[in-house]
């Protein structure tokens, strides 16, 4: 089956280089040059695959992100000219599979979009039907959705994996090394400061959707993170 791949790039010169480098690879690419239209073709239709260039016109990569992670976990790359660790950062957070910072080689492009679309086709299903509570807290990991007082937390596949391995081992304290190897099969792509970013994003949904404003993770100084025993146990 031929992968169908997303290319969201305002810059004519870029985004005919790198369809052109993808169709060559075997690709069926389309082709977006504002954030809009390509917000409307992921939700339509998600492709395999999504380039996604941070400085678009209409509505800015990140918001596509944001917008798009609402309704689909198909693999996202950003690409952007911004090298700023915090813009990298934000892109994790919201759900970004990886990054690739210009000016790039259009074969690292094709060399990092295989290695992404081939984790993805590798990542094992969870078991049919299998469920972690703790609480009200509920992960529905056939569906890959997680629930607090029954509303849904809206997490990214990264961040579900992150709370799994959390709720599994009710407080339990990982450290940041712990957590790349536990929660992620990808862990040449994540960095210990990328988990921070995880866990606030976590903290902020679980915190929003809790009865009473409870924080859910604990952070141990110099240690790591633990779901917290006495933050649940009045849920």
């Amino acid at each position: 089956m031929t992968h169908r791949i997303l290319v969201v790039e305002d810059e004519p010169d870029i985004a005919t280089i790198v369809v052109d480098y993808l169709r060559h690879a075997g690709y069926a690419v389309e082709h977006h040059a504002d954030g809009r239209t390509a917000l409307a073709s992921m939700l339509a239709a998600p492709p395999a695959l999504t380039l996604l260039d941070i400085m678009l016109p209409g509505m800015d990569g990140l918001e596509v992100l944001r917008q798009a992670r609402r309704h689909t976990q198909h693999p996202i790359i950003m690409l952007t000219a911004r090298v700023e660790e915090v813009d990298r950062l934000i892109g994790l957070e919201l759900g970004a599979d990886d990054y690739i910072c210009k000016p790039f080689s259009p074969r690292e492009v094709v060399a990092r979009a295989k290695a992404v679309l081939r984790r993805a086709a590798a990542a094992p299903p969870p078991p049919p039907g299998t469920t972690t509570t703790v609480a009200a807290l509920v992960l529905d990991e056939l569906h890959w959705q997680a629930t607090l007082h029954g509303t849904p937390l809206g997490l990214t596949r990264r961040e579900f994996r992150l709370l799994q391995v959390l709720a599994r081992h009710r407080g339990r304290i990982f450290s940041r090394a712990q957590l790349l190897d536990q929660a992620y099969d990808d862990t040449l792509d994540v960095n210990e400061r990328a988990i921070d970013s995880h866990i606030k994003n976590l903290r902020k949904k679980l915190k929003a959707a809790s009865a009473d404003g409870s924080d859910w993770i604990r952070s141990v100084y110099g240690v790591g993170f633990a779901l917290d025993p006495s933050a649940t146990a009045g849920e």
